[in-house]
């Protein structure tokens, strides 16, 4: 696959164009990963209301019945549940990783054997995070590893 890029002047729309002789699931996974660049969710910090680009989320988790999006530098409370948020982002690159958990593929650095057949996520931003081992075939599988 050959990848052009075409710089256009200020007043021009940006958009991408996608030549291909079938949308197979290479194309639709392309498709998806563009569009969600734009996704937001609402969260809360204290009490105040932020909107937070998905792309921004490093990973959610959930705590004592409470879920959490973790960003570079900042946490807010999400209202949705951690199941909830796995289905609406499933397709965006975001991976159940444990039972609380939910880390964005596109922010992991590194994966590496851990002990009891786990592996540890390093990501972007210097945290680790646990792929407990019922996640482990899935997470190869989906890195091809």
């Amino acid at each position: 696959m050959r990848v052009r890029i075409e710089k256009v002047n200020k007043k021009e729309e940006e958009h991408v164009l996608i030549r291909c002789c079938k949308a197979n699931e290479e194309v639709l996974e392309i498709i998806d990963f563009i569009k969600s660049r734009d996704d937001t969710l609402l969260g809360y910090e204290d009490a105040r209301k932020c909107q937070i680009p998905l792309r921004d989320v490093y990973y959610f988790e959930g705590v004592d019945n409470k879920v959490y999006a973790y960003l570079k530098n900042n946490v807010y409370e999400i209202k949705n549940k951690l199941y909830e948020l796995e289905e609406i982002y499933s397709t965006k690159k975001f991976f159940r990783c444990s039972k609380s958990v939910l880390v964005n593929l596109l922010k992991i650095e590194s994966v590496k054997p851990a002990l009891n057949g786990r592996f540890n996520a390093k990501l972007l931003n210097g945290e680790q995070v646990i792929i407990s081992r019922s996640y482990v075939p899935e997470l190869k599988k989906i890195l091809r590893i």
